[in-house]
C-alpha cells in the first residue's frame, strides 16, 4: 500500500475558499480507479504554522499513484489548486 498526504496553503483562506478546494479534491473520489480511498480535511486550529488543508490517498501500490499523478481528472484539480494556493508539500510512504 502506498499512502500520499498533501498538505496545501491557499492563498485566499476564507471559509468558502478552502471549502471550494475540499470539494474539488473530494470530487476526485470514485473518479481515478487506481485511488483506493482519499480523505479531505480542513485545519482546526488555524496557527501559524498550520497548513489550511489536507489529503490522505491511499494506492495499491506504486504504478497506481503513478497513474493517479496523470490522470486527466486528477490533473484539473491539481491545476486549480497550484493556482490558488501558495504553496504545498508532500510526502509518500509504503505501508
Amino acid at each position: 500500500m502506498i499512502t500520499h498526504v498533501v498538505m496545501f496553503k491557499m492563498e485566499d483562506r476564507s471559509e468558502a475558499s478552502i471549502s471550494r478546494a475540499v470539494e474539488k479534491i473530494r470530487g476526485l473520489a470514485g473518479k481515478v480507479p487506481s485511488l483506493r480511498s482519499l480523505e479531505v480535511g480542513q485545519d482546526v486550529i488555524r496557527s501559524a504554522r498550520s497548513y489550511d488543508l489536507a489529503l490522505i490517498a491511499r494506492f495499491d501500490d506504486l504504478a497506481g499513484l503513478q497513474a493517479y499523478q496523470v490522470h486527466p481528472d486528477h490533473v484539473v484539480v491539481l491545476d486549480y489548486m497550484r493556482a490558488v494556493t501558495e504553496g504545498s508539500t508532500a510526502v509518500d510512504f509504503e505501508s
